[in-house]
């Protein structure tokens, strides 16, 4: 049965996903690289972004590096908010923006970009972005369709995250604090008072000094 996963998603101490002002310079805001910090270094990260990683030093391995690998493992969809595609809003200014990922996205797979502006699909690569104004039930029944029997990855932003959730269709929530405050910015948890009770909860602090804790739902 297809799963509904989010990986890696980090938030400030203070239950920040995203910080206040994205832009085509800081794609997290004023919360700079600090949120990833941990998870920029380690071997799977080097090696999903085409670099020969044994050749420049191999990454970081250890507990980060494990949570960061199952990110790739038996998907075959990823669904995302517009703000992780790119810093715009609105309608469509035009359509030269390709994302942030260049002409070889890490994803080789469809993702559907939920929006709602209307704008052409968009293959890049061995990835095709699909741009659908779709509910969270309407684009997971897509993604499960075109997954081929693989699970869905819930790729975010926080306030989609927040609404898949709201709508109780996450499976796997994998969510990493760092140990930073920032004050302002874009939280993932308001509204979802007792959302635990929907999961069995592990957790794992890192050397690096991020916890993971990982959300799996509960099967009655």
């Amino acid at each position: 049965m297809t799963k509904l996963r989010v990986h890696n998603l980090a938030v400030s101490i203070d239950g920040f996903a995203t910080g206040e002002g994205q832009s085509f310079e800081t794609p997290f805001g004023h919360a700079g690289q600090r949120l990833m910090s941990w998870f920029f270094p380690t071997h799977a990260f080097v090696s999903m972004t085409g670099h020969d990683a044994e050749a420049i030093g191999g990454g970081t391995r250890g507990i980060d590096d494990a949570f960061a690998t199952a990110t790739n493992v038996g998907i075959g969809v990823e669904i995302m908010g517009r703000r992780k595609f790119g810093p715009q809003q609105g309608p469509w200014a035009d359509e030269s923006w390709r994302g942030w990922w260049g002409e070889e996205p890490p994803f080789h797979s469809p993702v559907i970009v939920l929006t709602h502006h209307a704008r052409p699909d968009l293959h890049v690569g061995e990835t095709s972005f699909l741009f659908r104004d779709a509910s969270p039930r309407e684009a997971l029944d897509l993604a499960t369709e075109l997954a081929g029997g693989l699970d869905v990855r819930l790729g975010g932003g926080p306030t989609v995250v927040r609404e898949f959730l709201e709508a109780d269709l996450v499976d796997h929530l994998h969510i990493v604090v760092v140990p930073i405050v920032l004050g302002r910015g874009v939280r993932l948890w308001d509204g979802l008072e007792n959302l635990e009770e929907r999961f069995d909860v592990e957790v794992t602090a890192s050397p690096s000094g991020v916890v993971h804790y990982v959300f799996t739902r509960k099967r009655l």
